[in-house]
């Protein structure tokens, strides 16, 4: 875990946070996408997170994208600027490392830097180790939308936990 580099995405890390995500995509219940993602494509999902002033981090290891964490905007209203959704992805060889902790506690610091008041994730459940992430980062559970994604023969619920950065008033 010392050699982890965490910092920002570029245009050149696009094709390496595709190969994480399509993983997913394919396999899992994590995201509700079923085609996988092309790294132009990839690239200009960073490059319009970035643009918005947020940050999409990557965890890196010898050279090697080995995770990745972003947020995007809550909802499209004014009123809801300084609230956003995380991810975050990790290559299954990075996975029980303590790394999710350190990238997504990193993305969270680079969230509270740039003024956001709330965290929003979702994930699709069952996810336990998603779920103790999350709470381990102080997330707090607020609700679930029962069977709302069709994937992979089934119905999937999605669970929703906030993380309020601050409790001031821009």
């Amino acid at each position: 875990m010392d050699d982890i580099v965490i910092r920002d995405a570029d245009g050149e890390d696009a094709a390496a946070i595709a190969a994480i995500y399509n993983v997913h995509v394919r396999d899992t219940l994590v995201t509700f996408e079923l085609d996988d993602v092309a790294g132009a494509e990839m690239g200009t999902r960073i490059a319009d997170v970035q643009a918005r002033g947020l940050p999409w981090l990557v965890a890196e290891d010898a050279g090697r994208v080995i995770g990745y964490a972003y947020a995007g905007p809550w909802k499209a209203r004014a009123a809801y600027a300084r609230t956003v959704e995380s991810s975050i992805y990790l290559d299954a060889a990075a996975a029980g490392r303590g790394l999710g902790r350190r990238l997504y506690g990193a993305l969270l610091d680079r969230l509270r830097e740039a003024g956001i008041h709330a965290v929003i994730g979702g994930i699709s459940l069952p996810n336990p180790a998603s779920v103790r992430l999350h709470e381990a980062l102080g997330f707090a559970p607020i609700g679930t939308f029962r069977e709302v994604g069709w994937k992979l023969g089934r119905w999937v619920d999605v669970g929703y936990w906030q993380k309020v950065l601050d409790a001031g008033v821009a």
